[in-house]
């Protein structure tokens, strides 16, 4: 069954709707500049977007470090979240990942974000630390996961 969004790559055009989502999701929202200066620094980023209608409903963004994968955000539009689109997002970057031999993947997330801390556990994100007073604003404590990328077979 096909699901009713698309991925495709995060374009500067995307930026007003990320910046919506990002705002509308996170108590310290990355910004303008920083979501155009990620969107198009692709040599070490990689950013998508689940599309649905024309209307952005989510996006992924990853960094990779030699052979690693850092999520650096997700964030699902307000309405649209438990429909699966974060799981699409990470499933099409799970495979870009094994295209480029990457091996691990890590990210940081907040201690109270329990939502968020089941879909990568669901992935095989297991914590291996914590960063005390991680978030400026709330100086919430965030979980450093980590989890080994399995090749397909």
């Amino acid at each position: 069954m096909s699901s009713p969004w698309s991925i495709r790559p995060a374009e500067r055009r995307d930026v007003k709707e990320l910046l919506f989502i990002e705002q509308s999701q996170f108590p310290e929202p990355w910004t303008k500049g920083m979501l155009l200066d990620e969107i198009t620094n692709t040599e070490t980023r990689r950013y998508t977007v689940a599309v649905a209608d024309k209307t952005i409903v989510g996006y992924l963004g990853v960094m990779y470090v030699l052979d690693e994968l850092h999520i650096n955000t997700i964030g699902i539009r307000p309405g649209f979240e438990g429909r699966g689109i974060a799981s699409s997002l990470l499933d099409e970057a799970w495979i870009e990942a094994r295209s480029r031999a990457i091996t691990r993947a890590t990210l940081e997330v907040a201690v109270g974000n329990t939502r968020a801390q089941n879909l990568y556990y669901r992935y095989g994100f297991k914590p291996v630390g914590v960063r005390k007073n991680y978030y400026e604003k709330t100086h919430e404590d965030a979980l450093v996961l980590w989890a080994d990328l399995i090749p397909e077979v």
